[in-house]
C-alpha cells in the first residue's frame, strides 16, 4: 500500500510544502503551518489547478470592451471610492478594526439598495437575526426588499440564494462562514479560500453584486490568506479609530475604478453616514497655539485642508525620542537631520512629536513645508496663524520642490478664508490668494 503524502499549510498566506517549517518562507510568520489530511489536499489542487477550456489568444485591437454598468448605493461617499457605484457581478472585501462601523455601513447601503426594489440578502454569522433587526431600527434601515438570514453554513446560503432572486449580498463576515464539504475549521485558509471561489463563481453567473466583511490582524491586513484580496475585484479598508467621530474608507484595490479616492463618515446616533462639510473637520481655526501649521493634500481628486501638530519639548534621556502619527517616522528623521543641518537648529536635545489632526494619514510628500513649520513653531514657542497654508516638497538638500495640482490646492484653501499660502513656485494660473514663494528651506526663517 503507498505511503499517503503528507502536505503542510501555512495558515497566514496558504504556502504548502512538504514538511513542517517553523518560519513560513513566504510571509515570515511563525508556527503557522498545518497538516492537510486527504480530503483538504484535494481542495487544494483543485483550487489550484487551471479547468478553464482552451483559448485563442486574440489582437487587443479585436476585443470588444465591455460596458460597465453601475448603479448607486445612495451613499455619496461610499459611491465616490467604488468609482461612481456599484457594479453587478463585483466582489468586494472589506476590512477594518472592531467596532470601526464596516456592519453598520453595509446595513445602512444593504437598506437603501433595498429602497431601490432590489433583493437584498444580508447573511450574518456572528450576530442573530433579532440583533440585526435592532440594529436596523436604530439606522431606521427597515425595509421590505431587505432579508435577513443567520447561517454561517455555505450549502444553506447557496439554498437561499436559490429560492429567492437576489441583487445584492452581504456575507458577515468571511471567516465565520465553512463549507461542510471541507473538515477544517471556519476561518481556516482552506476554507476561506474554497468559500471566496465559490461566492466569486456565483457573482459573476448570476450578476449579483456581493460584499463581504473581512476581519483584520493586529499588523492591520485582512485575516487569512493573501489570496482573498487577489480573488475579489475590490478591496476597501476603513481607517481611523473606533473611539473617534470620522472614519475614512480608503480602496486599495479596484478593478472597475481608481483606487486613489476615499470615502469620509461619520458616526452618529442613527449609524455611520456620509461627513458633511468634510473641508473643515481636520482643522481648527477657532484657536492658534504654536506647534500648528495648515496644509492641503490630495485624496485622490479631492483637496483635503489637514492641521499639522507639532511638540518640541527637551530631552531628559539620552536617546531623544522622535515619534509620528498619520505621518511616515522615517521622513521624519529625515526632516530633523534637514534643520539641524541647514537650519542649524539644535534638535538632538529635544524629544519631537509629530501629530495629523483628524486620524487621517498622510502619504503624499505635500505636507513637508508644513511639517518643518509646525517643528520651528513649537521650537521658538511662536503660533502661526491660521490664515496661512504651507505646502511643498522638501528634498534633502534643503529645496523646497513644487507639488501636483496647487491650482486645485489653493482653490480649496480660498474657499475656507485661507489669505496667504507658501509654495515653491507660483501656480500656473492666477492664484486666488496671496501665495509667496519659498524655494529654499532656510527661508523659513524669514517668517518667524
Amino acid at each position: 500500500m503507498a505511503k499517503a503524502k503528507v502536505l503542510f499549510e501555512c495558515q497566514h498566506c496558504g504556502l504548502t510544502t512538504p514538511k513542517w517549517m517553523g518560519k513560513c518562507t513566504n510571509c515570515g510568520a511563525w508556527d503557522s503551518f498545518i497538516e492537510l489530511n486527504e480530503h483538504q489536499q484535494e481542495v487544494v489542487k483543485k483550487t489550484k489547478s487551471t479547468t478553464s477550456k482552451a483559448s485563442k489568444a486574440l489582437s487587443i485591437n479585436d476585443i470588444v470592451e465591455e460596458e460597465i454598468y453601475r448603479y448607486s448605493s445612495l451613499d455619496p461617499e461610499l459611491d465616490n471610492v467604488l468609482g461612481g457605484g456599484v457594479v453587478p457581478g463585483s466582489l468586494t472585501l472589506i476590512g477594518g478594526s472592531p467596532g470601526v462601523g464596516k456592519s453598520t455601513l453595509l446595513l445602512k447601503v444593504g437598506s437603501n439598495i433595498a429602497s431601490l426594489g432590489k433583493n437584498v440578502l444580508y447573511v450574518t454569522g456572528e450576530e442573530s437575526a433579532g440583533q440585526i433587526k435592532l440594529r436596523a431600527n436604530r439606522l431606521n434601515s427597515n425595509q421590505d426588499k431587505l432579508y435577513l438570514l443567520s447561517e454561517i453554513r455555505l450549502d444553506q446560503i447557496l439554498v437561499e440564494l436559490e429560492h429567492r432572486s437576489y441583487e445584492f449580498l452581504i456575507i458577515d463576515s468571511i471567516q465565520t462562514i465553512y463549507s461542510e464539504a471541507i473538515s477544517s475549521a471556519p476561518g481556516s485558509v482552506t476554507q476561506v479560500r474554497q468559500i471566496t471561489f465559490e461566492l466569486m463563481r456565483i457573482a459573476k453567473e448570476r450578476d449579483i453584486a456581493i460584499f463581504i466583511i473581512g476581519h483584520i490582524t493586529k499588523e492591520g491586513s485582512i485575516a487569512g490568506p493573501r489570496v482573498l484580496e487577489h480573488m475579489v475585484d475590490t478591496v476597501l479598508y476603513f481607517e481611523g479609530d473606533s473611539s473617534q467621530e470620522l472614519r475614512i474608507l480608503r480602496g486599495f484595490k479596484n478593478r472597475f475604478g481608481p483606487t486613489s479616492e476615499i470615502g469620509v463618515f461619520e458616526m452618529r446616533s442613527e449609524g455611520l453616514v456620509s461627513a458633511t462639510d468634510v473641508a473643515s473637520r481636520f482643522f481648527n481655526r477657532n484657536s492658534t497655539q504654536s506647534g500648528s501649521a495648515l496644509t492641503v493634500i490630495m485624496e485622490g481628486s479631492r483637496p483635503i485642508i489637514l492641521e499639522v501638530q507639532a511638540l518640541v519639548s527637551e530631552s531628559h534621556t539620552p536617546n531623544s525620542k522622535r515619534q509620528a502619527t498619520g505621518f511616515d517616522n522615517n521622513r521624519l528623521n529625515m526632516l530633523l537631520a534637514l534643520l539641524e543641518r541647514k537650519l542649524e537648529i539644535p534638535l538632538s536635545g529635544y524629544d519631537v512629536f509629530i501629530n495629523i489632526t483628524g486620524g487621517i494619514k498622510i502619504t503624499e510628500t505635500a505636507a513637508d513645508l508644513a511639517i518643518l513649520a509646525a517643528i520651528i513653531s513649537s521650537f521658538r514657542d511662536r503660533a502661526i496663524s491660521k490664515e496661512t497654508i504651507f505646502i511643498g516638497e522638501v528634498s534633502l538638500v534643503g529645496d523646497v520642490r513644487e507639488v501636483y495640482a496647487l491650482d486645485v490646492r489653493l482653490k480649496e484653501a480660498k474657499m475656507q478664508n485661507i489669505t496667504k499660502a507658501l509654495v515653491a513656485k507660483k501656480p500656473l494660473e492666477k492664484s486666488p490668494i496671496k501665495t509667496f514663494i519659498v524655494d529654499e528651506v532656510t527661508k523659513l526663517l524669514e517668517w518667524y
